[in-house]
């Protein structure tokens, strides 16, 4: 992995914390104009890593309602 990789997934796992926490549907747009404006490799891998935990979050949920729907519950990760 490139260190860039790295810069980006650590970034978009704390831009989509904030906003949760800020339940500000902006803040990706943002900070993905403000990094496209100096480097586009690191806004290519921030833009990817956002899709990626976005839907990996969106599946999670997916599964979760499955499962209770079924009458069972996911087990947390160990």
């Amino acid at each position: 992995m490139a260190y860039y990789d790295a810069l980006a997934q650590k970034l978009a796992e704390d831009v989509l914390a904030a906003q949760r926490a800020l339940n500000d549907d902006q803040l990706v747009k943002d900070i993905a104009e403000t990094i496209e404006a100096t480097s586009s490799t690191l806004h290519e891998a921030f833009m990817t890593a956002v899709r990626v935990y976005a839907a990996e979050e969106r599946a999670r949920l997916q599964l979760e309602q499955r499962l209770k729907a079924g009458g069972f519950t996911l087990k947390p990760p160990r």
